[in-house]
């Protein structure tokens, strides 16, 4: 057929215009072609060459920057001009069809109109980028004259009596009214940009955000296209494939979204609420929220409202295209239906959506437009519900800045409700709001449904909805169950994870006792009850996905049934399709609606505690708080002038360090301000209105030193509350000199660390000068433990980090006062817990030297009256009120009593000092134990960092491809191990029964295809053979509706099993490790086996693998059905395929990291908020509140924009799984469509229906995919400790072949014994051989590190003794079995541990002596009295640690314990190294007496305790090199068991 522009039909002449130029449609047609030509012709040159030049001028940050007024809006007109135009085209062709010959001008213009439209997006775009306006005019002129050749065109069908019953004119008509609009666009750029026509053209710089190079989060910026699909992602998680995504990559939130400017919009919204009529009603939360977040949520529910609308289109687009298939075919095509205009053919309206290859296109568009809605909903939502989560968290934490000391220390508000507030109650409202578009939107989702389906199938579809509305309440009932199962196994599980943590911690005690066995079963006991509640879980968890997978079964079912005795013919199979997928549509809501109403509940009550919470009492404002409060925020404009003190003189270096003097002497107050504070009459409380303080007249002279002393409980600490305004004033008032009101520095009683460097604990935000921190530092004699920890000064200690004692914490803390640059300083008993060297050293250089030479005003609250001396004034307490005030001289003279009363108890703390002085000091004991901590951690470091260079050796050898390899790779070997844990047949019947379901589930809708189309194929069949199609149908669902049990059953109790034998296995493997294993491995990775990889092993894995299996083969199933059904569609299946792979590739890894970044912010930002609730004081007194606020600010925003990615992220993958399912439901229609008339009409229905469930598939593969995958590092991380070696408890005999009483003598043969803990390490005692005689007392010493505490681990076979062997009465102690060698021996351990429960259990937990036993031994240990005055006796309460009892008891407990176990040879290991001389004693005398027949070696940690020993053994690096009797050794000059005496004494 020849080609020719007006067609060449033989008697009409189509270029003749004798009726007019306009009166020949070709002529028209040619003369629409104009305008597109021209912006082709005149843009192509601007695009191609101008750019080049354009991009130099125009320096911009990212490539899309500013936007035109009426941006949106264009970019909408233009998708629909473009669809118009595709309308328009398709007219065209199938017009052209109806003509003899070939019309070009049909479809030209169309497809003219389609490109230029396309150019003119393109050519929008890149203008805006680069910010040239003047270029818009030509876009400008092509809407005016597209315009003007459009109405011409409507114009001349309008004369020619063409109207809206023809389809062409619709378009016509469409195109003039979107030409118009766009044109209107354009004018309204040009009014507010006046780039053309005007004088002053108007300057526009891109927003703030885009200026700052910080911003990566691009949402708010790009253009409508790129902000629907998500496609400013792209190079962010593209390139995680290269290189892990950092916080550095996702930079800095844009300011709309910042917490600081979300915290004001809430707040203004709350605080307007606050009427003056009524100033104390409390605000509503609801409406502060609404008001402040009301916008977005409004706009994302409109989105939502127009998905779930176009989502019906599917169903009705299925009905028509099944309808229509056989129509068309049995058909043929009338020519003549409108008749002809212009000598062309005119298509009827109704005719489009009569044709199925049209509907097959709106399918496509329905779908991509209704899953671009849905997401930008969801989308919305979320940016939503994060904007106001940090909102909430910089309410709670200006709040909590604010609160009143005594809520907080009368328990009104405790820190574990706070916490509960920042980490459950606004996440709860977070995702409130992420689900409550749901609330309303899923009603009207569920009614439309049911009408369509009434429409569908008529009263039969009732039933079948009832169905599922009547099962719904049902699944609410499930999910609550579910709620509460949870909550009782996590108490199991808490407690559990108490057990186990108490096991970890007294691992060492519990080998030596040979007692792991019956601690292991105390925790299996209590892991069986959680893993109880977790099986109840499991069921309830199946239930709810046994109901989600059959009630659309059931509701088929039913449906059909009624159908099949209500009308006798039976449904079409186009209505028996649409009924299909609409069911499938309803069931979604149907099953969110519980989980949403769960959601509203928790959302309310987490409203009101935040209501009771915001409304607690504040701190009170007193007067001199309301000063100048700008000078609160730097700590850096405290002081003024500071460059006049600078010597000009001097090098520069010089003046650095010296600066900070000068500037401190000009700021001291002038002499006449001699009282810094003064309270006058002051009566002040916590919180009852009884005062705590009362009748309080005293002054705090300026540049002194005073001291406040009194007993225990008289209120000193209270008093400096007081005047720091922390207590509530009932009556009186505190008056600050000028000077003084912002600078103070506060070491409060209860030591306050930050999660930070000891550094910045100590500098706590002022300006590090290096000479200052170094006095400061050895003022308060820190540099001995700085040395011992790993990292210096730069070790994160607090919550988080190094476990400090208590006196190395408070030196950090006093430490922190000192180096503040302030004139007052608020010393609260830093003594306390500091032994009396360090109080010394403390007072003589700190206070005395470094804070009087600064003349700078200090308080000092103690208990040692030996200072007093050294005070300028004293302030006396007693019971709350003033006792004496003045100089010490004052006091002697006036008040003899209180003097002598001093004196005596003076007398008292000297001799304690001389005492304290004999024993070696609490600080030597609190380094050892710091030191000990971290030996054992180098050594695994060492190994550790060898490891890690290998690895980052291996990483450099390959290329990039390699490592990109194996961070996209799914974790097989963790997924293996957790599957065999599982047990094989779990597996395989959760396997084959998935398998059988998914089949049954496809022979279900395949039988329904058959029936329908049997139906329309023979109508006046015999009802015989329609019931027997019925009876297979019932049949199929039934066994469906079985199948969905017992899979969602089998998934579920896989999980399970496999988490049974995971914690069963873990838990054994790390109880029987060797001892070495916890020197190395931090306490803090192995509890995280316990508690977090357990937890998502329970918990989390089962639902993720059920949900990807389902998924899964879902999709699998629906691809095979279409690909069988018409066999075309596997030709485009292979590039889907593949572009499936590549999308979860990327996405896979990128999750992950976005994840990991989540979790990883998430942590300080709640560290920050309890850190901040327990030091509320020292941050109040120090004036520090503002940089604690921007620090949250700073966290929160930071934690925010990594969740916003994440969301991003998953938001990139829906859109393109969604387009990708989209591509396949166009694919299989027109593969459908194109080969009908292989199958009957029920298989292209069945196909299509399959067709539409992948699009809502596919992203939950990918979803679940990546979170198994983040999931299996859980049991990666398990699995990495099952493979640690255990001890060898067989040994090499027999325990049968032990006597029943051996070791009965206690006699010792050491020969020549070498011991090392790892072969990796050296031997630490070298060829040692001892013969201990029975019954001996034997002494051991040496420094630390000699190899004495080896030598008592390898009596009990802890250790690696390579060569040697230690022979107990005749027995060789490595051929025996564990249980038997350790059960027979006794020790005493440095470090006393009792665990929680009763004390009987304590002393004997294998429940084998009998009362008067254990009252004997409590007796030998003089601690009857104290257990029979307890409640319960033998069965009083021990709490965790033994933190009830004191050191001393505790460690008497130990000895009761070793004299329980009735051992003729006991050990004692450094036993009397942590308690004061009373005890010591009583141990000692202990040992003599109730020991006296039994061997007993003491390794001695003073050496005056072995003096009178039978022997002395001295070892010197694990070499023994003096072995006699203490008297001998001591007579031998340069021996050095002397030498260590007269050092030690």
């Amino acid at each position: 057929m020849a080609l020719s522009f007006c067609g060449s039909e033989i008697n009409i002449n189509a270029y003749s215009v004798h009726n007019g130029v306009l009166n020949n449609g070709c002529f028209v047609d040619a003369l629409n072609l104009v305008p597109h030509v021209f912006l082709l012709f005149i843009t192509f040159p601007i695009l191609f060459i101008g750019w080049g030049s354009q991009s130099s001028k125009v320096q911009i940050h990212h490539n899309t920057w500013l936007h035109f007024p009426g941006h949106n809006l264009r970019w909408i007109l233009t998708f629909s001009l473009l669809f118009v135009h595709v309308c328009e085209f398709a007219e065209g062709i199938v017009s052209n069809k109806m003509m003899g010959t070939n019309h070009l001008h049909l479809y030209t213009p169309a497809f003219m109109g389609f490109v230029a439209a396309t150019t003119s997006v393109v050519y929008y775009h890149n203008i805006e980028t680069s910010n040239f306006p003047k270029l818009l005019l030509v876009l400008f002129i092509y809407w005016v004259l597209a315009f003007i050749t459009k109405s011409i065109k409507l114009w001349k069908y309008v004369q020619f009596n063409v109207g809206p019953q023809h389809l062409r004119f619709c378009i016509t008509a469409l195109l003039v009214i979107l030409y118009g609009l766009l044109m209107a666009v354009e004018v309204n750029v040009i009014r507010v940009r006046k780039y053309v026509f005007f004088a002053n053209p108007q300057k526009v710089k891109p927003p703030e955000d885009l200026q700052d190079l910080g911003v990566r989060f691009l949402q708010p910026f790009v253009n409508l296209l790129s902000k629907a699909t998500y496609w400013w992602m792209n190079p962010l998680i593209i390139g995680a494939h290269k290189r892990p995504i950092e916080l550095k990559k996702i930079g800095k939130l844009p300011i709309a979204m910042r917490a600081l400017t979300n915290y004001l919009r809430l707040k203004d919204a709350y605080e307007d609420q606050r009427t003056a009529v009524d100033p104390d009603r409390a605000p509503s939360i609801w409406r502060s929220m609404y008001r402040a977040f009301g916008r977005p949520i409004l706009l994302s529910s409109t989105f939502r409202y127009l998905a779930d609308l176009l989502g019906f289109a599917g169903p009705l687009c299925i009905s028509g295209i099944v309808k229509y298939l056989k129509v068309e075919k049995d058909t043929t095509l009338d020519k003549d239906t409108l008749g002809t205009h212009f000598d062309v053919h005119f298509m009827s309206s109704s005719k489009l959506l009569q044709n199925t290859s049209v509907l097959a296109v709106l399918l496509f568009l329905a779908l991509i437009l209704q899953r671009t809605f849905l997401q930008a909903s969801y989308y919305v939502t979320i940016e939503t519900g994060i904007n106001l989560r940090g909102a909430l968290l910089a309410m709670i934490y200006n709040k909590i800045l604010r609160l009143s000391t005594s809520n907080m220390s009368m328990g009104e508000m405790t820190l574990g409700q706070i916490n509960n507030l920042v980490a459950i109650e606004t996440n709860q409202l977070m995702w409130f709001l992420f689900l409550c578009p749901n609330l309303w939107a899923m009603p009207v989702q569920i009614v439309m449904g049911v009408i369509l389906l009434y429409y569908l199938l008529g009263w039969s579809a009732l039933v079948g909805a009832s169905v599922i509305v009547l099962l719904a309440p049902l699944q609410y009932l499930i999910a609550t169950k579910l709620a509460d199962t949870q909550k009782v196994s996590l108490e199991h599980s808490t407690d559990r994870l108490k057990k186990t943590t108490e096991i970890l911690k007294g691992i060492k005690l519990l080998k030596l006792y040979a007692w792991e066995n019956i601690f292991c079963d105390s925790v299996e006991e209590t892991r069986g009850k959680e893993l109880t509640s977790l099986r109840t879980f499991a069921l309830y968890t199946s239930l709810s996905i046994f109901m989600n997978a059959a009630i659309p079964i059931a509701a088929v079912l039913a449906t059909f049934v009624m159908h099949h005795f209500i009308n006798e013919t039976g449904p079409t199979p186009s209505e028996a399709f649409a009924a299909l997928s609409l069911f499938h549509i309803l069931v979604t809501p149907l099953f969110l609606l519980s989980t949403v109403v769960r959601f509203a509940v928790k959302a309310l009550v987490s409203v009101q505690k935040l209501g009771e919470f915001l409304q607690s009492d504040e701190i009170g404002d007193d007067s001199w708080r309301n000063g100048d409060m700008s000078a609160s925020f730097e700590p850096g404009k405290k002081h003024l002038g500071v460059t006049k003190a600078i010597n000009r003189k001097q090098p520069m270096r010089y003046q650095m360090d010296h600066y900070e003097q000068p500037t401190r002497r000009q700021t001291r107050p002038t002499e006449t301000e001699d009282v810094a504070v003064k309270v006058s009459n002051g009566f002040f409380t916590w919180g009852s209105n009884l005062s705590t303080l009362s009748d309080i007249n005293i002054r705090i002279p300026t540049g002194q030193l005073t001291m406040v002393v009194g007993q225990v409980g008289c209120g000193k600490s209270s008093l400096l509350l007081a005047m720091l305004g922390e207590m509530q004033t009932i009556d009186g008032r505190v008056y600050w000199s000028n000077k003084n009101r912002y600078s103070v520095a506060y070491a409060a009683q209860k030591s306050w660390l930050l999660n930070a460097t000891v550094e910045e604990n100590i500098t706590f935000g002022s300006p590090f000068s290096k000479q200052r921190y170094k006095a400061v530092i050895d003022a308060c004699s820190l540099q001995p433990d700085i040395d011992l920890l790993p990292f210096g000064d730069q070790t994160d200690i607090g919550e988080r980090g190094i476990n400090l004692s208590g006196g190395q914490r408070q030196r950090i803390c006093v430490a922190r006062a000192l180096y503040q640059n302030t004139n007052i300083v608020f010393l609260d008993d830093p003594f306390s817990a500091l032994d009396i060297h360090l109080s010394d050293h403390l007072m003589q250089e700190g206070i005395l030297k470094f804070l009087q030479d600064d003349k700078r005003t200090v308080v000092l609250v103690t208990h040692k009256l030996q200072y007093l001396i050294h005070a300028d004034w004293i302030i006396a307490m007693k019971d709350g009120s003033i006792l004496r005030e003045g100089t010490l001289k004052d006091i002697q003279t006036h008040d003899v009593e209180l003097y002598d009363h001093w004196k005596t108890l003076m007398n008292r703390q000297d001799q304690e000092l001389e005492k304290d002085i004999q024993q070696d000091s609490q600080t030597m004991l609190e380094r050892k134990t710091l030191r000990r901590a971290f030996y054992s951690r180098e050594a695994k470091n060492q190994i550790d960092d060898e490891d890690e260079e290998e690895e980052v050796e291996d990483e450099e050898d390959d290329d990039m491809s390699s490592t990109t390899n194996r961070r996209s790779e799914i974790p097989w070997k963790a997924c293996w191990c957790y599957m065999s844990s599982g047990g094989f047949l779990m597996c395989f019947l959760m396997v084959f029964c998935k398998l059988l379901k998914h089949s049954v589930i496809v022979a279900i809708d395949y039988w329904l295809a058959l029936w329908t189309s049997s139906k329309t194929n023979q109508t006046a069949l015999d009802g015989g053979c329609h019931s027997h199609y019925l009876l297979v149908f019932i049949v199929l669902c039934a066994a469906g509706i079985t199948l969905c049990l017992i899979t969602s059953l089998t998934a579920e109790f896989l999980g399970l099993s496999a988490a049974t034998n995971l914690h069963h296995n873990l838990l054994n493997k790390i109880i029987h490790a060797p001892i070495r294993f916890f020197d190395v491995t931090p306490l803090g990775q192995i509890l995280n086996r316990f508690s977090a990889d357990t937890n998502i092993i329970d918990q989390h894995i089962p639902p993720t693998l059920e949900s990807l299996t389902r998924s899964t083969l879902l999709c699998l199933s629906a691809i095979g059905v279409i690909s069988s059904i018409t066999p075309f569609f596997l030709v485009a299946l292979l590039p889907l395929a593949i572009t499936f792979y590549f999308i979860q590739k990327y996405f896979r890894v990128a999750s992950k990291d976005l994840q990991d970044l989540d979790d990883s912010t998430q942590l300080p930002l709640l560290c920050h908020f309890s850190e901040t609730a327990e030091g509320l004081t020292t941050i109040r007194a120090f004036r520090h509140e503002a940089r604690f606020k921007q620090r949250m600010l700073e966290l929160t925003d930071t934690n925010n924009t990594a969740y916003l990615f994440l969301s991003a992220a998953n938001r990139w993958l829906e859109v393109r799984t969604d387009y990708l399912g989209a591509v396949i439901v166009l694919t299989a229609a027109g593969a459908s469509i194109w080969s009908y008339g292989l199958q009957s009409v029920g298989l292209v229905g069945l196909g299509l229906t399959y067709a539409l469930t992948v699009t809502n598939y596919l992203n939950w593969v990918v979803r679940n995919l990546a979170d198994l995958e983040v999931q299996m590092s859980a049991v990666k991380k398990v699995n990495s400790f099952l493979s640690t070696e255990s001890e060898n408890y067989e040994g090499f005999m027999d325990g049968s072949q032990v006597p029943e009483n051996w070791p009965h003598n206690g006699e010792i043969k050491i020969h020549d014994l070498c011991v090392r803990y790892d072969p990796m390490l050296k031997p630490v005692l070298k060829h040692v051989n001892i013969y201990i005689e029975p019954g001996q007392k034997v002494g051991i010493c040496g420094r630390t590190g000699s190899g004495k505490s080896s030598l008592s681990l390898a009596f009990f076979n802890m250790v690696d003794m390579f060569e040697g062997k230690i022979v107990i009465d005749g027995i060789d102690i490595s051929k025996l079995p564990l249980q038997t060698l350790r059960s027979r021996l006794s020790i005493i351990l440095q470090d006393p541990v009792l665990f929680s429960g009763s004390i009987r259990f304590n002393l004997d937990p294998e429940r084998t002596c009998t009362d008067d036993r254990l009252w004997e031994a409590l007796e030998i240990a003089q601690l009857k009295n104290m257990v029979k005055a307890l409640p319960g006796g033998l069965d009083a309460v021990v709490t965790e640690g033994g933190e009830n009892f004191s050191v001393g008891q505790r460690q008497l407990f130990c000895l009761a314990r070793a004299f329980v176990r009735n051992s003729s040879i006991l050990i004692m290991d450094e036993a009397t190294a942590s308690i004061d001389m009373a005890t010591e004693n009583i141990l000692q005398k202990v040992v003599m007496t109730a020991f006296a027949d039994r061997t007993v070696v003491t390794i001695a940690h003073r050496v005056s305790s072995i003096l009178d020993a039978d022997k002395v053994l001295v070892f010197s690096s694990g070499i023994l090199v003096e072995n006699d009797s203490g008297p001998n050794l001591l007579t031998q000059e340069g021996s050095l068991f002397s030498v260590l005496v007269r050092t030690h004494k």
